[in-house]
Parts: structure tokens; sequence; C-alpha cells
């Protein structure tokens, strides 16, 4: 879905403190285009914030601090696998992660840029290395 198709564009909402420090990350990378992300059926009630890179949708933050973000297939595979991310009960390929602490925010960071990344055209083997090592990292 389009931006455009979601409701009006408005600039997205503050947050709270630590879902605020990944929406501001984001918002300094090129390309970014930062919106409210509305309640569904219902453009006049916020929600969180929408992410877009051109027409193509990032992902977003929900109020209640929850990350939802579009994958590729290997990709949203690789990292539930991991359990670096999980499942969005709504839609295939779609990940999520609360963000609730500092080390939620890094890691939230790390997912968009991850799906930035793929948008701007960084081969998926590459993805899937970083994916790879970055779960080494963690172990």
């Amino acid at each position: 879905m389009t931006l455009e198709e979601k409701g009006p564009i408005v600039p997205p909402p503050v947050l709270n403190k630590f879902p605020q420090m990944v929406s501001n990350e984001i918002q300094r990378w090129k390309e970014i285009t930062a919106a409210t992300h509305w309640e569904i059926n219902d453009n006049t009630a916020p929600n969180g914030a929408d992410f877009y890179v051109g027409q193509e949708e990032l992902g977003h933050i929900h109020l209640d601090g929850e990350i939802h973000l579009p994958m590729e297939k290997e990709l949203t595979k690789s990292l539930l696998k991991h359990k670096l991310a999980m499942r969005f009960m709504y839609a295939d390929n779609w990940i999520s992660r609360p963000v609730k602490s500092s080390d939620d925010a890094a890691h939230a960071t790390w997912l968009f840029k991850l799906n930035y990344n793929r948008i701007t055209g960084i081969p998926i083997e590459k993805l899937l290395a970083e994916v790879d090592n970055y779960a080494q990292r963690k172990m």
C-alpha cells in the first residue's frame, strides 16, 4: 500500500522514549519519508509512525512500541530461524518485535537498516550474511 493510500500525510507523532529513538534514527537516512501511521479503517486516529523509501514501505512503529516490517521471504526465514524477530500474525513475510528498552531500540534500528538496505538494492546474499554475522555476535 502506498503512503497516500493510507490516509493524510502528516508528520509522525512523538512516540515513547525507546521507539522515538528508533524513529529519530530512521528519519536521518536518505530518501526516507516519515508520516503518521493511522488505525486500520480510521485515518483520523494516529497509531504510530510510518516510514517509506520512495513509494515502498520500510515499516512502521506503533504507539505501543511494536515494530512491523515487510521483508523478503529468505530474510524473514533467516530472522525467524535466528530468533531475531517474530512473525507478524496478519501478513506473510512481515516481521514484528517490541521496543521497550535501549537494547530493543538498537535491535529495531538494525532491523530497519537491514530492510532499508534491501530496498535500496543491497544483494540478498550480503543481507543474509549480515543476519548470520549479527546472530553470531548476539550468542
